[in-house]
């Protein structure tokens, strides 16, 4: 049988005014009472129409260009009115728990923030999670929570396959925050592990009550396994070691000095397991967590010129044929997040291979052009122009004159 529709309250309708204008706002205050976010969507598009003369249902087959009769004032405001109608509607599905409804509605509106904000109202329940997730990191509105949000209800292994598939490629600053959530969340969970194998071995190693109460609660994850060599001396293992590694992989484009000194204790964590549970990582990597704590040391001002005597060796000799750019990459990276943007950029302009189009890594290279400029090096633009022309990149040209104007 058809399903029958409800009736209004005859009272409603009656209470309702005979003026059109008053009579849509009335109903618009009633799905705001009401909550009903869909019928508040429809009925403050019809108010937009009627403030702009148009009759408040759209004729069928409509478009926009009828709608204003070219005028693009008129269609400025008409498209104004949708992305407002849109806001109050979504806004409202978020509220009421339709989170993915409701940011259908609020995506054409643009405003990450206001999505962010009513998100942040709504907590992550099995229920809704699949939603949040997709909303909060695969649309970016707040990545980090989104990642946090995996790693909770998924583990750490998903959220480690998650971060190779969909994060990435993303933009440096959007892995910094999925690889902070996951460096956080490892060597806080590594660190209670190994503090608590402390405690319940140190009697047995000759630790004074004293010292153990003292150093499990003061001592951090590198200062413990320091000086209490026998908590891995025994062969033995606190976490997945192939989670271990990937956390610190990932931990490679992080800036802040707290990141860093905990990925440099992750690696000498690593360090001290068995040689079968030290993975060989990619170029310039291979040798893995030696490798990585020189490249964090470096970040931390630390034998500086060491670490960079060992990646620009493994930069000027490994097959770019046979394991790619990452050494050449890795170097000039390196040189410029220790602040010698000009080194930096003068080695990427003799060590990249001719058969790398300019034009892909350019963006990269002007930016640091920009640094070496600003600090006084009077020498890059010039020499940066000059490579430009040498491989035929008249864009690249054209973009240097900017520091040259600078300089």
């Amino acid at each position: 049988m058809p399903v029958e529709s409800a009736s209004l309250d005859p009272d409603l309708l009656q209470r309702l005014s005979t003026d059109p204008a008053k009579r849509i706002d009335e109903v618009i205050a009633y799905f705001r009472r009401e909550k009903r976010p869909v019928e508040l969507f429809e009925a403050l598009k019809m108010k937009s129409r009627l403030a702009h003369g148009l009759p408040m249902m759209a004729l069928p087959d409509e478009s926009l260009d009828s709608q204003t009769g070219g005028d693009p004032e008129l269609q400025r405001s008409l498209e104004e009115g949708l992305l407002d109608a849109c806001r109050q509607a979504g806004a409202m599905l978020i509220e009421n728990g339709k989170v993915g409804e409701g940011y259908m509605y609020l995506r054409p509106v643009g405003d990450n923030q206001l999505v962010r904000r009513l998100l942040a109202d709504v907590p992550i329940t099995d229920e809704n999670y699949d939603e949040m997730v997709h909303v909060l990191l695969h649309e970016g509105i707040d990545l980090g929570r989104g990642y946090q949000a995996v790693i909770e209800h998924q583990g750490t292994c998903n959220s480690i396959t998650l971060y190779d598939q969909a994060i990435a490629q993303r933009p440096r600053v959007q892995r910094q925050i999925a690889s902070r959530v996951l460096l956080n969340h490892f060597y806080a969970e590594l660190t209670s592990l190994v503090r608590n194998d402390f405690a319940g071995r140190a009697n047995d190693n000759g630790v004074s009550a004293d010292d153990i109460i003292r150093d499990e609660r003061d001592l951090s994850l590198g200062d413990l396994i320091a000086k209490y060599k026998w908590i891995l001396g025994g062969g033995g293992y606190h976490l997945d070691t192939t989670h271990l590694a990937s956390t610190v992989r990932f931990a490679t484009v992080l800036d802040d000095a707290e990141s860093i000194d905990k990925a440099i204790q992750l690696c000498q964590y690593g360090r001290k397991l068995p040689a079968d549970f030290q993975y060989p990582g990619e170029e310039p990597f291979v040798d893995f967590y030696p490798a990585h704590a020189a490249f964090f040391a470096a970040l931390a001002g630390q034998n500086v010129e060491s670490a960079l005597r060992l990646f620009e060796q493994r930069a000027r000799t490994v097959d770019v044929n046979v394991a790619g750019s990452g050494a050449i990459e890795t170097y000039i990276d390196l040189l410029d997040r220790i602040g010698r943007p000009g080194e930096a950029l003068r080695a990427a302009m003799e060590l990249f291979p001719d058969d790398v189009p300019v034009g892909r890594v350019m963006p990269e290279m002007m930016v640091m052009a920009r640094r070496a400029v600003a600090g006084g090096d009077v020498e890059i633009a010039n020499q940066l122009e000059q490579f430009c022309s040498q491989r035929g990149d008249l864009l690249g040209v054209a973009a240097v004159s900017e520091l040259n104007t600078a300089n």
